[in-house]
């Protein structure tokens, strides 16, 4: 087969959520049929490490495209354009965009559809771009792709898509993702809490992710902690996060809550794996990767009992209403006090993130492709 893929998330140093699922499928399908071509479409010079093997075939579609206006005239001039010239059997597009009124078949991935519910989490125009085309986008798919149940039946019913028209994929853990040593756990704590316990968020500052209330609950939970547990935000934070910085100049532990910034996955697997556990209390998420990273590193984990985080968790979760503050500080005080939990939840993650796997999420993926591409 012939497939054309919007690659335009593959960037050096700068991989984030999508962008990863982009790399982790996208490298272990390209060099698992070498029989198939792969077009992977760029908005800006392309990086040599992502050119995964010789039926990969890149190119260079202009402008780059970062902002709603560029996004259209990517996808809707430029995309459309080369599939013109290039006739392909598919278009595969791990973000979720497509180009509209398109003869070639397409296979978007939309990991989740926040946007409805809490359509001011975002800036402006980027929220009316996603209200006015993504729902096209989802009914002229030939198919489509998702990373959880939750974001499945999410899907349909915010666009009216049939639930067999959509495919599910969990994501995956890399392999980088591993138990630490005790020698390592300390130099963790040196290095990102000086050499305090700590407790770990890991990804973007949205909204969606909650940290305002985080903030709150890790604030309440020190006035009873005699530990002296830090918190440390490991992200690149994105925009809205007014709410976020009033909180923390009001908090009383301000100086105990660290940013490092965004990390690569070596530093990610230490800050991950020396914590006292990682804390993923946002009120919306698709799937929630850094559970299963945690779950790898025999980390406890805290979450949100929302969306789609107890299907990704499981039995391997201590859960908090994401709306409560007093309801996330008291399980920070339960998985710090009780060690009988602590050791349970560590035990159920190293068990449950054995259903992650990059390698499952790949064929899966590859079976939509073909699916889809061959119908």
């Amino acid at each position: 087969m012939k497939i054309v893929v919007n690659t335009r998330l593959l960037l050096p140093g700068k991989l984030d959520g999508i962008g990863w699922y982009t790399y982790e499928t996208l490298i272990r399908i390209t060099r698992a049929r070498p029989g198939d071509d792969f077009y992977f479409l760029f908005d800006r010079p392309w990086d040599e490490q992502f050119i995964f093997s010789p039926n990969v075939h890149p190119f260079i579609i202009r402008p780059p495209a970062r902002h709603p206006l560029l996004w259209h005239i990517w996808f809707q001039q430029g995309v459309k354009k080369f599939l013109r010239g290039h006739p392909a059997d598919l278009f595969f597009s791990p973000d979720g965009f497509i180009p509209l009124d398109c003869h070639t078949k397409t296979l978007p991935v939309i990991h989740d559809v926040n946007f409805v519910h809490y359509p001011k989490d975002l800036p402006p125009v980027t929220g009316a771009y996603y209200r006015r085309y993504f729902p096209r986008f989802a009914r002229q798919a030939s198919h489509i792709l998702t990373v959880s149940e939750f974001s499945k039946k999410d899907i349909s019913t915010s666009f009216g898509i049939a639930p067999e028209k959509i495919s599910v994929a969990w994501n995956g853990v890399s392999e980088a993702f591993s138990p630490l040593s005790d020698h390592e756990k300390k130099v963790s704590r040196q290095r990102f809490a000086g050499g305090s316990p700590y407790f770990v968020y890991v990804g973007s500052l949205l909204p969606r992710k909650n940290i305002p209330r985080l903030l709150r609950a890790y604030d309440l939970f020190r006035e009873q902690d005699t530990a002296g547990i830090k918190l440390v935000l490991a992200g690149r934070e994105l925009f809205g996060n007014g709410e976020l910085w009033k909180v923390l100049k009001k908090m009383k532990h301000t100086g105990d809550v660290l940013f490092p910034g965004s990390l690569d996955r070596q530093d990610t697997r230490l800050l991950t794996g020396g914590a006292e556990a990682l804390l993923l209390v946002s009120y919306f998420e698709g799937f929630g990767i850094p559970l299963v990273e945690a779950m790898a590193c025999h980390t406890p984990v805290i979450t949100a009992s929302a969306t789609a985080l107890p299907e990704v968790a499981g039995d391997a979760a201590l859960y908090a209403d994401p709306f409560s503050v007093e309801k996330i500080a008291e399980a920070m005080q339960r998985i710090t006090t009780d060690n009988v939990l602590r050791e349970k939840l560590k035990a159920a993650g190293a068990v449950r993130v054995k259903k992650f796997s990059w390698d499952f999420t790949a064929d899966r993926v590859w079976e939509a492709m073909e699916k889809t591409g061959r119908s």
